[in-house]
């Protein structure tokens, strides 16, 4: 096969690769959101047939023989070229251990596992998810062994989302970043805390979807683009950069958990939005690891969405809709709420602050899940026990327990780590970017597009051309957790006076 012939064959791949990608997703995305609840089985059935595809259009002899002439040929290549078979190289050295039997059926599993989860959460009932769990960690065991049989597979499981990682490499981090925090804690809890009951009262749905498009506006997400639904667990998915959604879920009772839920996701829709035009349809679209990808959603969560600025600029409007409910409650009140640190039970509405004890209790469990030291039957009382220790709160349930994130049963173990490197690579993000410029102002004013700029030229454009060391110390210099603790600690001294 010559080089012409490789490249073209290579473009009819990518493109048959998306195609697949793009149905199993759209299968997905309406099982969390309007799918009847008992329709498993059908969407089991379709996933299979299309899992088994894809794996075939992918791990053949044509596919070895088109990388290799590529291989053979590499000194011509293009960089972008260069990066699509340094990519697919690793893809397909990875998928071609896994037998594709198993591989079909562990489609499935994660397909009915979510469901099971999703009624397992509703009424409470640990039992029913525990076969699920143990077939999963299994399996994640297994094809690690397929794949690198003389590495640690948590380590494995580690490098799929945030390539490079370790365990060293967490334990340094989290040891670093672990008693700054609970120091703080321990600071904040001997202080007064701000009134944050007024967020608790009664808030429409049909109001707070309202408000969702107006943050979506604010954030500059071009809805001709990126739409929002609603599920149990918010998340974003991506299509392509012309076809991103969003989804989250709404509160009666606290409209701020959909408020930065929304503004969360969308942090990952403005990511996705503004990969390379270049890009699309390749296997270089979308964020370069999940690590990445949280430091954009928790950067516009957190350093833009809680700040003084922002509140300030979208308090008008969030007062229109609640005037009754905020009557008498100032910005300064509302911004002052929503950044109260205080233990919690449930991650995704954990205060800034507290937030990475939620994600370190989590690589803690997972370690010893996948290493065998815990059983899926402890995992409840493990993680009761390490809340305990950690936050200093007592977890009254499943629901608000072992049950709250979804990301095991859809098979993502390794995942959590990335939610806490996440913050603190937007830390460090947001100290070099305002050695070029005043970010304060450019918020007070709603005007993200300066912020928006640095954020694509750096890190959303490039897609996965580089791996994501030399994508955050190409934009950042090297990877250091001191900015986050820093950024902590300024933030929280000076929100408490302590």
């Amino acid at each position: 096969m010559d080089l012409n012939t490789a490249l073209n064959k290579l473009s009819q791949t990518e493109k048959k690769m998306y195609a697949y990608d793009h149905a199993m997703n759209a299968i997905y995305l309406d099982s969390v959101t309007v799918a009847p609840r008992d329709t498993v089985e059908g969407r089991g059935i379709a996933m299979g047939i299309l899992s088994e595809e894809h794996y075939k259009a992918f791990v053949n002899d044509e596919t070895e023989e088109i990388l290799n002439t590529l291989k053979e040929n590499e000194a011509a290549l293009s960089a972008t070229d260069k990066a699509k078979l340094r990519i697919l190289s690793r893809s397909l050295e990875k998928t071609k251990k896994i037998p594709m039997d198993e591989y079909v059926q562990y489609q499935i599993l994660t397909n009915e596992s979510e469901s099971v989860w999703h009624t397992a959460k509703e009424i409470n009932d640990y039992s029913l998810f525990v076969p699920y769990i143990d077939k999963i960690v299994e399996a994640n065991i297994r094809f690690v062994k397929y794949r690198q049989p003389d590495c640690h597979p948590y380590d494995t499981l580690l490098s799929d989302y945030e390539r490079g990682i370790t365990r060293d490499t967490l334990d340094n981090f989290f040891n670093t970043i672990k008693k700054p925090v609970m120091e703080l804690v321990d600071k904040i809890k001997s202080v007064h805390q701000p009134d944050s009951s007024f967020l608790n009262k009664h808030y429409p749905v049909e109001s707070q979807r309202i408000l969702s498009d107006y943050i979506m506006q604010v954030l500059g997400l071009d809805r001709a683009h990126c739409t929002i639904g609603e599920t149990e667990h918010p998340f974003e998915l991506s299509f392509n950069k012309y076809d991103v959604r969003i989804n989250t879920h709404y509160n009666e009772n606290d409209f701020s958990s959909s408020l930065f839920s929304v503004i969360h996701e969308g942090g990952h829709a403005i990511y996705e939005s503004n990969i390379g035009d270049s890009l699309q349809y390749t296997c270089l679209a979308g964020g370069v690891s999940m690590g990445i990808h949280e430091s954009q959603s928790r950067f516009f969560e957190n350093i833009i969405g809680r700040s003084y600025e922002f509140i300030s600029y979208v308090y008008p409007y969030i007062l229109k809709l609640f005037p009754d409910q905020l009557n008498g409650v100032l910005a300064y009140d509302f911004y002052l709420a929503v950044n109260k640190a205080q233990p919690s039970l449930i991650r995704t509405e954990a205060d800034e602050l507290t937030y990475p004890l939620h994600v370190l209790i989590r690589y803690e469990l997972e370690r010893q899940l996948i290493d065998g030291s815990i059983t899926s039957k402890e995992l409840p009382f493990e993680w009761n026990r390490l809340y305990k220790e950690y936050l200093g709160i007592d977890v009254p349930d499943y629901r608000q327990g072992v049950l709250q994130d979804v990301h095991w049963a859809g098979g993502m173990i390794g995942y959590f780590p990335s939610y806490a490197l996440g913050s603190a690579y937007g830390a460090q993000m947001l100290y070099v970017m305002q050695k070029e410029f005043d970010l304060s102002k450019d918020i007070a004013k709603g005007d993200l597009e300066r912020i928006k700029g640095w954020l694509c030229k750096n890190i959303h454009c490039h897609g996965l051309m580089l791996d994501p060391y030399d994508l955050f110390k190409n934009a950042c210099g090297e990877f250091d957790p001191k900015y986050y603790i820093n950024y902590l600690t300024e933030k929280y001294t000076s929100l408490y006076n302590i």
